[in-house]
């Protein structure tokens, strides 16, 4: 083991620990990317080590561990690190495990850890939709459903992100419920739906408006006044 007291100088793709008591803690422990292999270690609040988890840290332990399992949880990691994909494709989208971004040729995103957790989720499944449930029990990580509309919030946020490359197609509302990927004709499918519905709207319109303006020519032609001659 190697003591390292900057994120920057952390050799990326090694398991690592991170102390976390006051005194002891990293001070740039929040620009870690590689948060997949580190375990936290001396975090003795359960709130805390809850956060952590949900962050994607690889684990949290308190101060009270042995050696023995300290080095089982290393190992862990470490065959977890060799299995787990680092990349997934979504059409010309390429979602970085290792970064928690996604990029389009060589131009990063710059997705919040939610909003990549999102996708990424959607991704590993891209044939079926996820429910609203599914989502938030696997990035929130919360086995019930608040009375919040935080990600409803974090999708509208991942699809204006991705506009911005001209791909917020990707992530598409299930008419079932929850969301799902999408393709890249369905965007312009909706467009296309949605220019329909608003012509036909103003069709209607303009053709009330028509019609009122010709009730209003024929009762003035069928108004006579009164003639005293």
């Amino acid at each position: 083991m190697r003591p390292y007291f900057r994120c920057e100088n952390l050799p990326s793709g090694i398991p690592t620990l991170l102390d976390w008591r006051i005194g002891c803690r990293c001070p740039d422990w929040g620009l870690l990317s590689d948060k997949q292999n580190v375990i936290a270690i001396g975090v003795d609040d359960a709130e805390t080590r809850a956060q952590l988890l949900g962050e994607g840290f690889g684990d949290a332990l308190d101060s009270q561990h042995a050696l023995v399992e300290l080095a089982a949880r290393l190992l862990k990691l470490d065959g977890l690190a060799k299995t787990i994909p680092q990349q997934r494709r979504v059409g010309p989208l390429v979602l970085d495990l290792f970064h928690r971004d996604a990029r389009v040729d060589h131009c990063w995103i710059g997705l919040h850890p939610r909003e990549f957790g999102l996708l990424w989720r959607l991704a590993e499944t891209p044939d079926r939709q996820v429910s609203r449930k599914e989502l938030l029990q696997d990035v929130w990580r919360l086995k019930h459903e608040p009375e919040t509309n935080s990600l409803e919030v974090h999708v509208s946020r991942l699809r204006a992100k991705l506009a911005v490359s001209g791909l917020g197609w990707i992530v598409q509302t299930h008419p079932g419920g929850g969301y799902r990927i999408g393709t890249p004709g369905e965007a312009g499918e909706r467009r296309a739906s949605i220019l329909a519905t608003r012509k036909l709207d103003s069709t209607g319109a303009i053709k009330q408006e028509r019609r009122s303006h010709q009730l209003g020519i024929a009762e003035r032609h069928e108004h006579r006044e009164p003639r005293y001659d």
